[in-house]
């Protein structure tokens, strides 16, 4: 070995063997390019020290090589280095350090908790041979060795007080601590161990349950991938189809209509072609009695008078004025009637298809928002639907505000009501403001009936629909015909938030902060749409039904 031979030529810059070694005036050997580079840093003092003992030179001395210290640093190379530790053996800035080790330290293997050292393989080595030694407790090297001694006592702390949970020594057992519930501190590890394996246990399991739900989520994304795959596939084959037949019926209606441009044009020409021709005819008569008024001789006159005025039969042209003046606009208004028709159909296979969209989820429902801006990640424009609304309304700002109409089926007869456009999809959140006697602000499936007085038509009154209404002095709550009075704020503004897969629907009271106003639980089973009712021409219609309002 040549353990200590080697820590004696070795570099204390680079903890190497020495390279091109040199010995500053003070006798402590270098390498010659790490103490070139120690006195390069100082040349801004012009005062040069040995990084051993701290001798200070001035001026900077001239560094030599040393030939008979290289020659040993090269023989000890040949015959002794392989029996040096390697040097992932030292141990570095995160490594614990021997602490008999001196010079450079390496690697603690064991760390005693009864000497409160940390050893290396060599300096451990009394602790497997001495019999005294090899009681004692031997851990993982341990950097904080230290923390074990009690401040109060320096004495290690072997004993742990249950009473102010922690560790503490012999001593303070019968001092600050006596009368406390204490035990060793290798009872207390027992005690914990057991919690601890308590406490594994249940995060095994639950990291087994969680891995369980990692592995069913993701073969779920593979179905909801490829079943969305799918979906769009089939889809753009169905509208392909769609669109050709639409095409293949906008090309049967085109080649009608030529079909009978043709038929229509050819006979008016015809009939054109006569009249010119009958025009000719006439001229040619007219200019032929003409000249016969100017003939003196009245026996020629008299005989040829027959021959000339005798006129050929008209053309019959009474056909022209029973012809429409635009033929084809009742082909126009037919396409038309069919685009309204479609558009309606497609409207409501929308909804139905939105419907089955949002019911794709396989995640628990999203918590009800507690804030305004919350709430507002949901925002939906309200669109209402003209078609729906009652005569006694008009509509305007594109439709959003309810401030009188040609007859329609979806259109409410009697009571001042309106419906949305668009079905409310996936969860939602909207805004009434409104001013006035009041307003009912009302959620309700499509099928809501729109003729006559009775209740099946009214928001609230029926099982098809829900409605908070608001009046300057008080709120309630309608559905199914039960009323539920409602406390809360009053403000101009309503707000509304919708999730129809959780069957959530809330009502909140919006001003400077959001108050809810009442709440429903329920299970939705159809489309749903935002409804509106203005409650002063309600009360006109039905004052004596609605005092309680």
């Amino acid at each position: 070995m040549w353990g200590g031979a080697g820590e004696s030529i070795s570099c204390s810059i680079c903890l190497d063997l020495l390279k091109d070694p040199v010995a500053v005036p003070c006798g402590h050997s270098y390498c010659m390019t790490c103490i070139k580079t120690h006195w390069d840093e100082e040349d801004e003092k012009n005062i040069y020290s040995c990084p051993q003992c701290r001798e200070t030179f001035t001026p900077r001395p001239v560094l030599v090589k040393n030939i008979m210290l290289a020659a040993l640093v090269e023989q000890l190379k040949k015959t002794g280095l392989q029996a040096a530790p390697a040097d992932h053996c030292y141990a570095g800035p995160e490594d614990v350090a021997c602490d008999v080790c001196t010079g450079r330290k390496l690697k603690a293997l064991k760390s005693c908790l009864v000497c409160l050292v940390s050893y290396c393989e060599k300096h451990l080595q009394p602790h497997y041979d001495v019999a005294q030694l090899k009681r004692h407790k031997l851990v993982e090297p341990c950097k904080k060795l230290q923390d074990n001694i009690c401040s109060r006592h320096d004495e290690v702390m072997k004993m742990f007080c249950r009473t102010d949970q922690q560790c503490i020594c012999y001593l303070c057992s019968v001092d600050e601590h006596k009368g406390h519930d204490t035990v060793s501190a290798a009872a207390e590890r027992t005690e914990r161990q057991r919690e601890l394996e308590g406490s594994r246990q249940k995060i095994q399991q639950r990291i087994q349950d969680r891995e369980k739900d990692v592995k069913v989520l993701q073969q779920e994304l593979e179905t909801i991938n490829g079943s969305a795959d799918k979906a769009v596939k089939d889809s753009e084959k169905i509208f392909t189809e769609l669109i050709r037949l639409l095409e293949k019926r906008h090309s049967d209606v085109k080649q009608q209509i030529r079909s009978q441009q043709e038929t229509e044009v050819s006979q008016v020409k015809e009939l054109q072609e006569k009249l010119e021709q009958e025009i000719t005819e006439l001229k040619r008569k007219d200019a032929d009695l003409k000249q016969l008024s100017h003939t003196q001789d009245h026996t020629q006159f008299l005989q040829n008078y027959p021959s000339v005025s005798a006129l050929s039969e008209p053309t019959d042209s009474s056909s022209i004025n029973i012809r429409p003046l635009r033929y084809f606009e009742d082909v126009t208004a037919a396409v038309s009637e069919l685009r309204d028709k479609l558009q309606d159909i497609l409207r409501e296979k929308e909804t139905n298809i939105s419907q089955a969209l949002t019911e794709v989820d396989v995640l628990l429902p999203q918590p009800e928002p507690k804030t305004r801006a919350g709430f507002l990640q949901y925002s939906q424009e309200i669109t209402l639907d003209p078609n729906t609304a009652n005569t006694y309304l008009s509509l305007s700002e594109g439709n959003r505000k309810a401030t009188s109409y040609s007859s329609h089926p979806d259109r409410f007869t009697e009571w001042c009501q309106v419906l949305s456009r668009e079905s409310l999809t996936g969860r939602c959140y909207w805004e009434v403001k409104w001013s006035g006697t009041g307003v009912s602000v009302a959620v309700t499936y499509k099928n809501i009936s729109r003729a006559g007085s009775s209740d099946e038509s009214v928001f609230g009154f029926n099982d098809k629909s829900w409605a908070l209404y608001c009046q300057q002095d008080s709120y309630n709550f309608w559905h199914n015909n039960i009323r539920t009075p409602v406390s809360g704020p009053q403000s101009s503004r309503v707000g509304v938030y919708l999730d129809p897969r959780a069957g959530i629907l809330s009502f909140y009271s919006v001003s400077e902060t959001m108050t809810l106003l009442h709440r429903v639980q329920t299970t939705f089973t159809q489309p749903l749409y935002a409804g509106l009712c203005y409650l002063k021409c309600f009360f006109l219609k039905q004052r004596h039904k609605f005092t309680c309002l």
